[in-house]
């Protein structure tokens, strides 16, 4: 990454942060607890696993020269719990953001003007990129959501825990000003 534009640096980075953030949210559950839903409205973690996965696959996999939504794609099945198997969707996680990323450390900063198609609609590589750059978050944090709830109030806090940040603030404030991402403390 450290060869990457600015621009795509920073995108890669924010990127990371939420599979990071998702990672580290799985990691603190039982596997078996992926596959609970919280209503029958919602869906598992397991579930929106498998919707990231189809997404950033249709999305990640040509991206500068097919449309985004791929005729093999088949998003209502992403939203059908149909496995058990904890290893299934790890390796769902890993594939889909493996795709992304090394879709995004292939690009050139010329590139991000393209224009690009998701379901026909033209969109700049850099609109497209944002676009996901919104969704994938708001499903990671239902992941985030989903884990906490289900853990109970055993939570290892992924940002500044309830009732620190004051703390948190004072031990910012009395190091230098340095400049540096902020993911790279995750």
């Amino acid at each position: 990454m450290s060869q990457q534009p600015a621009i795509l640096d920073s995108i890669i980075k924010q990127f990371m942060y939420y599979r990071t953030l998702g990672e580290k949210a799985m990691r603190q559950l039982e596997p078996e607890q992926w596959f609970v839903s919280p209503n029958e409205d919602s869906n598992s973690i397991a579930v929106i696993v498998k919707h990231l996965h189809g997404n950033m696959l249709s999305r990640w996999t040509d991206f500068l020269t097919s449309d985004g939504e791929k005729e093999w794609r088949n998003r209502d099945d992403e939203f059908e719990d149909d496995t058990a198997d904890p290893e299934q969707v790890w390796q769902r996680w890993q594939q889909g953001w493996d795709c992304l990323i090394q879709t995004l450390e292939h690009m050139q900063p010329e590139q991000l003007e393209q224009i690009i198609y998701i379901r026909n609609e033209g969109h700049t590589a850099l609109e497209a990129i944002n676009r996901q750059l919104c969704h994938y978050p708001y499903h990671v944090g239902q992941i985030v959501y989903i884990a906490k709830m289900l853990k109970h109030g055993s939570w290892d806090s992924l940002s500044i825990p309830k009732r620190q940040s004051n703390d948190y603030n004072e031990k910012k404030f009395a190091a230098p000003p340095v400049r540096r991402h902020f993911t790279e403390e995750v």
